[in-house]
């Protein structure tokens, strides 16, 4: 219901109103609020230390429900998971768990689809349809949370649990940055000691490069990593892949990044996705070490994750290798992306708000 009101959207100070609201001692708030950051509750009799009747008249006006999963896919290689959610007024979004050897990376989205319009975006194609709210980001890190948590959660995947999450990207749909305010406000939920308890350090926003946004996460106080899709070291082709490009020319971009990194110290991740005959020349790569050889900085090259009707296609493996070694030959730090989970849609620039053939 509508009308219920969604519990992962309060603060703990909120919720502790709320408790008085309904007669309740403060000290309930802090029980309700261990059960959902800590113990990952499901639902209100999940919480057995509180009072029968105190849980049903949380089932009755609260909900912790604010997504439901519809559809799940699991990759040929069992590491990866992609959920197809349904929000309560109908929107849909995807979230994707990565299973590596150590780390239990997720991929969440920020906003039922996106605004940016990056033309080679399954994303993109539908448009942008709202910002999800705090707790709906929150919801998606608890879901997959619950699901490592216990061992017979289906599906199976190939990861021995229990387990938990060790790094969060906000990579997903929708630009982060686009959905500033609910998305601090979630992360500040996943980093604080008393809810979710991650490591800043642990999560990473990616932006296409809205650059006052960039300034003002260097203020932020939090540790969360930065990276910035950049796909083109120059204005003319920029604009091409990524339109908000003329609001945020490349200099601009990388100028904000430059503030960033001189008042964090913190390096900066440039995201590429290379596209066969699009961005993927040696001259590109040459100009792109020149634009950012200043700066305290990493480049992940994603040879691009394909999308049905779509004329980009990925580069091939020599011409991947030949970029990567040109930007290290300038001293740039640079990496391939492991590409998890392409051919159930999972991979970066695939994610839609429906599960695509």
């Amino acid at each position: 219901m509508q009308t219920q009101t969604a519990l992962l959207d309060l603060s703990l100070d909120e919720l502790t109103q709320l408790m008085r609201d309904l007669g309740q001692p403060a000290y309930r708030a802090r029980q309700v609020w261990e059960w959902i950051y800590r113990r990952y509750a499901g639902d209100f009799e999940q919480m057995t230390d509180l009072p029968q009747a105190l849980r049903r008249t949380l089932a009755e006006k609260t909900t912790l429900r604010l997504l439901t999963p519809v559809a799940e896919m699991v990759s040929a290689g069992r590491d990866t998971l992609k959920v197809l959610f349904r929000l309560r007024d109908g929107q849909t979004i995807e979230a994707v768990l990565m299973l590596y050897d150590r780390r239990r990376t997720l991929c969440i989205s920020s906003q039922a689809g996106c605004a940016m319009g990056c033309t080679f975006c399954a994303t993109a194609q539908g448009g942008l349809a709202r910002n999800l709210s705090a707790g709906e980001i929150v919801a998606q890190v608890l879901y997959f949370a619950r699901y490592l948590a216990d061992p017979a959660s289906l599906p199976q995947t190939g990861v021995e649990r229990p387990s938990t999450v060790t790094n969060i990207v906000l990579m997903g749909m929708g630009e982060p940055m686009h959905n500033y305010q609910n998305v601090w406000t979630a992360l500040r939920r996943l980093t604080a000691a008393e809810g979710f308890g991650l490591g800043a350090r642990a999560i990473t926003l990616s932006t296409v490069g809205l650059a006052p946004m960039i300034d003002r996460m260097a203020d932020e106080g939090l540790q969360i990593g930065l990276a910035v899709s950049l796909h083109a070291p120059n204005d003319d082709l920029r604009a091409r892949l990524v339109p908000v490009n003329k609001a945020y020319p490349v200099d601009e971009v990388l100028a904000a990044v430059a503030r960033y990194t001189a008042k964090t110290h913190r390096r900066v991740t440039f995201e590429y996705a290379l596209m066969r005959g699009i961005n993927d020349s040696a001259e590109l790569a040459e100009e792109l070490a020149q634009k950012i050889q200043h700066l305290l900085c990493h480049v992940n090259l994603i040879p691009l994750n394909p999308i049905p009707n779509s004329p980009y296609q990925p580069s091939s493996e020599a011409d991947t290798e030949r970029f990567v070694e040109i930007l290290r030959s300038h001293g740039i730090s640079a990496t391939v992306r492991l590409r998890r989970g392409i051919e159930i849609n999972a991979g970066c620039g695939q994610l839609r708000r429906a599960l695509a053939a």
